[in-house]
């Protein structure tokens, strides 16, 4: 794999995947089409991310799966994160899957599906730094903007600066190069990284918080979540998901 932080310019390269629009669909208007238009970040490894040129990852084989279930081919968008909430509601794709976790906040202006995975957010630091949720007091923090774990330093009482990076490529590129005192990001995210990034000297330390992570559509749209539900729960049952988790995670990433 290659360093978290040539994923940048890759995923840059990617946008011209996104560019274009399309007009609100209905779960017949999809079936009919034949083609499901689905959105994905492209840069948050292991679980959508570029190997070269190709997207892969966890959500990625899992989404082909789930809508070859559905009878559909599949149409890739690279959308930045932080741009999906309000990419959705301007009926630019179907639906996207990009490691979304369910918030109150969220649910306002999308609908969430049945989780595909449970994971949430961990703290990572050079040894001698914040490992725990006291420790971070006065302490200055890493994340992704527009996410839960954005979200959840925000509510840590007496917490320091609140450093926001466009992806976890960057993000970690800081923690590396010690511009805060602790990253916090998915706890999948923070094994991978780890595991290809050797000899950083870096350590995970303490969960923040669990969430459950799922693909989200546009509001109103009951009938794509229901097919898409359904399709989720059958490739569950051809044990394909369990193989897919191991393949990505080296664990069962589901949500019991």
């Amino acid at each position: 794999m290659r360093h978290l932080s040539k994923w940048v310019g890759l995923v840059s390269c990617a946008l011209a995947f996104a560019a274009g629009t399309a007009q609100a669909r209905d779960w017949k208007v999809i079936q009919d089409s034949g083609t499901a238009v689905v959105a994905t970040e492209g840069a948050y490894f292991p679980f959508n991310y570029f190997e070269g040129p190709k997207l892969t990852g966890f959500e990625i084989e899992l989404a082909e799966a789930v809508v070859k279930q559905m009878g559909l081919k599949l149409e890739w968008k690279v959308v930045p994160f932080d741009a999906q909430l309000a990419s959705i509601r301007q009926d630019r794709f179907d639906f996207a899957i990009a490691s979304h976790g369910y918030t109150e906040e969220r649910a306002k202006s999308v609908d969430f599906a049945a989780p595909h995975y449970c994971s949430g957010g961990q703290i990572v630091s050079f040894p001698g730094g914040p490992k725990t949720v006291a420790d971070l007091k006065g302490k200055s923090v890493g994340v992704q903007i527009a996410t839960t774990y954005y979200d959840a330093a925000k509510k840590i009482a007496g917490i320091g600066e609140i450093k926001t990076y466009k992806d976890e490529g960057a993000n970690f590129a800081a923690l590396r190069a010690k511009k805060y005192d602790a990253w916090i990001s998915d706890r999948f995210v923070v094994k991978a990284t780890l595991e290809k990034n050797p000899g950083t000297g870096v350590v995970p330390g303490d969960m923040v918080f669990v969430e459950r992570i799922s693909m989200i559509t546009r509001k109103n749209n009951p009938d794509l979540l229901q097919a898409w539900n359904k399709a989720l729960a059958e490739v569950m049952k051809t044990g394909l998901y369990q193989q897919l988790s191991q393949k990505y995670t080296q664990t069962d990433i589901s949500c019991h």
